[in-house]
């Protein structure tokens, strides 16, 4: 997962990533980019963000309705996603603690990448429904 051209641009968007444990939209990394930054436009900010997809750096997190999100992927620390349906957070959860037998796959397939998503409530919105 190396960056081809490593620009200004690019450093920009993976510090603002990686500096945040959320899995933020193109608007937000657009602000905190801005911070180092002061002159790049959001369009420079999605050509950035796509570029980082295609070289494997940042993969998206999409939804339909909502602005795609963005999640650096750490090198060697492979994860899935737990996505609550009330508030829409999205959580990390560690790919070694998840078991995933690979059957049924058509004979000679090589799995390149596997993403896998709980979907369900978090605590805060289960008690709001237990409230409301």
């Amino acid at each position: 997962m190396t960056m081809v051209r490593n620009t200004r641009q690019r450093q920009a968007v993976v510090l603002a990533l990686r500096e945040t444990p959320t899995h933020p939209d193109a608007a937000w990394i657009h602000t905190q980019v801005r911070r180092a930054l002061p002159n790049i436009s959001l369009g420079t900010v999605y050509r950035t963000l796509d570029a980082l997809v295609r070289d494997g750096v940042v993969m998206t997190i999409e939804r339909a309705g909502q602005a795609t999100r963005y999640d650096y992927k750490h090198a060697g620390l492979g994860h899935h996603h737990v996505v609550c349906r009330g508030c829409g957070a999205i959580y990390d959860i560690d790919a070694e603690d998840v078991q995933m037998p690979a059957t049924g796959l058509p004979e000679g397939f090589q799995v390149q990448d596997v993403r896998l998503e709980y979907h369900g409530v978090c605590e805060d919105c289960a008690a709001g429904e237990k409230r409301g």
